[in-house]
């Protein structure tokens, strides 16, 4: 009786809603299609994410190009850090590698403001990952870094080496302790352990074979110039083989002692072919107060995102190894 005097009065209204129910019904079910879809295609937002990002960085290795024909041509012609003579180039060897990645989570300082801390892409992503597990190579008896990792997660098992000391630093509570392990040997691109080697050196993948891992959720490396070595053993099968690198992300310090631009940038792009970018990158400026006299900034840090694979970090749905976000960059000095 109502309802009829409703439509009596107000037939333009009625309709008017009606029409807004069907709409907002149609809009709804259409937004769901369209949301399975993309999961099943594999193009969630994350991952439309990191492929803007790979798009934007591939601008910036065209300019990496183009700046090497200027004062170059050739990368054996470009030095690191440049004369003061005319003319004047306006450039130092970090110009040639900008952090250009775009971190697709909040990026944050993690442990000491000064040297230790790291700079890490989605902490919050493995915050409560119950096999979250963090590899720590060079800690010097400065854990300001682990400690605040494992103050931020809840699971997150950290393994830590150096042979220059025989523990974790003092900044790990005693209640936070059960989640390290440490061991006094030192990471390289071959094993060196028997009764003669002092210290002993592993590669990584030895470690964690030894540690029964088969994946890194965060991996930091600061082994005094050693990197070079080690890396490149490390990824050189990866590359080969199309595999995506076991880390999901590299904290790492570049050490440039007696490296030529040129070897530089051939290791630098064997990173890039195995899909680690850049995010985050400052000098040591620590470093470079201290030996005043050498006059030059010879390291420098940097933080990688793994963009090859479907590591937590660039993937909400980890598990699934059988897509990817990665696309292949090109390199005219690429290694085969």
């Amino acid at each position: 009786m109502q309802a009829g005097l409703v439509w009596r009065r107000n037939p333009r209204y009625i309709v008017a809603l009606l029409v807004t129910i069907s709409i907002t019904i149609y809009i709804l079910i259409f937004s769901n299609i369209r949301h399975q879809d993309f999961e099943g295609e594999g193009n969630s937002e994350l991952e439309l994410r990191i492929d803007a990002s790979e798009e934007r960085y591939n601008k910036v290795l065209r300019s990496r190009e183009g700046l090497i024909r200027i004062y170059g041509p050739d990368p054996k012609d470009i030095y690191l850090f440049p004369p003061d003579i005319a003319p004047w180039p306006p450039y130092t060897v970090w110009d040639f590698f900008p952090a250009a990645f775009n971190c697709p989570h909040e990026i944050e300082r993690v442990g000491a403001l000064g040297d230790g801390g790291k700079w890490v892409c989605g902490l919050s992503r493995v915050a409560e990952e119950p096999n979250c597990i963090v590899y720590s190579f060079g800690v010097n008896y400065e854990s300001s870094f682990e400690a605040e990792v494992l103050k931020s997660t809840k699971y997150c098992q950290i393994w830590g080496y150096d042979f220059s000391v025989s523990t974790f630093g003092p900044e790990i509570p005693e209640a936070l302790s059960n989640r390290t392990h440490f061991r006094a040997v030192g990471l390289a691109g071959e094993n060196t352990y028997g009764p003669e080697d002092d210290p002993p050196m592993y590669t990584l993948e030895t470690l964690m074979h030894n540690n029964g891992h088969s994946h890194i959720d965060i991996l930091k490396i600061d082994i005094e110039k050693w990197e070079f070595e080690t890396l490149s053993a490390f990824i050189r099968p990866y590359i080969s083989s199309g595999r995506p690198l076991p880390f999901g992300q590299l904290q790492l310090e570049i050490h440039i002692w007696n490296k030529t631009f040129e070897q530089l940038l051939r290791w630098w792009e064997s990173l890039e072919a195995a899909g680690l970018r850049p995010f985050w990158t400052e000098p040591n400026l620590v470093y470079l107060n201290y030996h005043r006299d050498q006059a030059t900034p010879d390291l420098a840090e940097y933080s990688f995102l793994n963009a090859k694979g479907n590591n937590i970090f660039i993937s909400d749905h980890p598990e699934d190894q059988s897509s990817s976000s990665y696309r292949e960059v090109h390199h005219p000095h690429a290694p085969v």
